[in-house]
């Protein structure tokens, strides 16, 4: 091909370019004369274009982010919330499930415990204090015994050693 043979396929081109820009652009201001939501999959759904041909053209996608921030003006016919205060709200609501979780968790393991205790209570076992205290009971005896071998122990040590066995 040519460069004459080339020239009207540029051209269009550039003409689609220009028509998808001016709709993109027409599609931006009816959003905010409309008061709705700016997004960048909003305006190209609007506009009858991918957004892809908004990510190839980031003066088009600068405009609309930079549209979607400005803070939205009180509008006495307008009921809505802005988006600032529906994302401070989802915010909020965050931390306070956060806190909730926190305070589930520290609920269940005491219920738990309880439950537990009234379980060994319920089937007379013996409660979980005494079972501390036989294991104090278990750990003294246990000394008191080795005790006694090392006092064993040290007595054969004393001992005179047993006399040669005599032959007869």
């Amino acid at each position: 091909m040519t460069i004459n043979s080339t020239h009207p396929l540029i051209l269009a081109r550039r003409n689609d370019s220009e028509r998808r820009r001016d709709r993109v652009l027409d599609a931006l201001e009816r959003f905010r004369a409309d008061d709705q939501e700016i997004t960048v999959s909003a305006v190209a759904r609007a506009a009858g274009v991918d957004r892809s041909f908004l990510y190839r053209h980031n003066d088009l996608r600068s405009r609309i982010l930079a549209a979607a921030d400005e803070p939205q003006p009180p509008s006495s016919s307008s009921t809505r919330p802005s988006r600032q205060s529906l994302l401070a709200d989802l915010a909020n609501l965050r931390a306070h499930n956060e806190r909730l979780r926190h305070q589930n968790a520290k609920i269940t393991k005491r219920l738990s415990e309880v439950l537990g205790e009234q379980v060994f209570h319920d089937a007379g076992l013996t409660p979980t204090n005494e079972i501390a205290n036989l294991r104090n009971r278990v750990a003294e005896l246990e000394q008191q015994l080795l005790d006694c071998k090392q006092d064993l122990h040290d007595r054969d040590d004393d001992s005179p050693p047993p006399a040669p066995p005599t032959g007869t």
